[in-house]
């Protein structure tokens, strides 16, 4: 199996959601199970079916992260410098609407747009990969060409 990258804060909220699933959601599922059972007829039991629906969810998670976490190779980007790779934190300027954007470039599984967590795997990240400060850099998204001006590479 190939490595997962991924950096130790993604690591860590990876490991984090796998404990509470265990420890919270588990137990509280299977109480859950437990009750509805206890009001007869299962074959007609909505609590029993929809509790059974959500134990297998959290079952088909907590081997998911489990997998992902077994095959996670822990990158520290404050060991790094140099052009961008994995990990590093990216100031880039739209040639086009001047609109100044911060991105990290981290593992498929701790990416969030919303964050400003870049996967590894999306055509920004894959374009910017081995750029350094002051390089133009083509996008081509799903959305149309883009046009970005690398202002800083931090590694943190």
């Amino acid at each position: 199996m190939e490595k997962i990258p991924m950096t130790a804060a993604g690591y860590a909220a990876l490991e984090a959601e796998l404990k509470h699933l265990k420890s919270v959601e588990r137990p509280a599922i299977i109480r859950a199970i437990s009750e509805a059972r206890e009001h007869g007829d299962l074959s007609e039991n909505a609590e029993y079916h929809s509790a059974k629906e959500k134990q297998s969810f959290i079952e088909g998670r907590v081997k998911e992260l489990e997998g992902v976490i077994s095959l996670a190779d822990v990158i520290d980007p404050a060991k790094l410098s140099g052009s961008i790779k994995f990990g590093a934190t990216v100031t880039l300027v739209d040639e086009n609407t001047d609109e100044e954007k911060t991105w990290q470039i981290v593992g498929e599984h701790e990416a969030s747009i919303e964050k400003g967590l870049l996967n590894i795997k999306s055509p920004i990240a894959r374009a910017l990969i081995g750029k350094d400060e002051g390089d133009s850099v083509e996008v081509h998204t799903p959305g149309g060409d883009r046009s970005y001006e690398v202002l800083k590479i931090v590694y943190a």
